[in-house]
């Protein structure tokens, strides 16, 4: 077995070290990813950083209605919030209304949550009654 020796001001490594080979790609279905985790936990064992290599992943079960209904949602409001982010008409007020509820309890620290939120919740308006 390999021993690893970190150099000094690296104390761990940790999530995925090597890119994923697109499906289809020559050599993909039997290319491997290298995966490192970190453990963090009370112990006295220093070695808590395990590599492990990461295979092709199959699904062992269908896409449910759930799964499906959860990606169109998602699909339709980035769609919206990438369209409603560069309309120059919306923008003023989508910023000045954005500032006015940053710092409330419950409001959204980022612009982006800001829209997601908004856009979210007009796809929901709309599509569940």
């Amino acid at each position: 077995m390999a021993i690893v020796k970190w150099a000094k001001g690296i104390d761990f490594v940790s999530g995925l070290l090597s890119k994923r080979p697109k499906k289809g790609t020559p050599h993909s279905e039997h290319s491997n990813a290298l995966l490192a985790t970190h453990r963090v936990a009370a112990t006295t064992n220093p070695d808590c950083t395990r590599i492990y290599m990461v295979g092709e992943y199959n699904r062992s079960t269908p896409v449910g209605a759930n799964e499906t209904k959860a990606r169109t949602r998602f699909a339709a409001v980035a769609a919206a919030v990438n369209t409603r982010k560069n309309d120059l008409m919306q923008m003023t007020t989508d910023q000045a209304n954005f500032l006015a509820q940053k710092d409330q309890a419950g409001g959204k620290k980022t612009y982006k949550a800001y829209l997601w939120k908004i856009c979210g919740d007009a796809y929901d308006a709309e599509h569940n009654g």
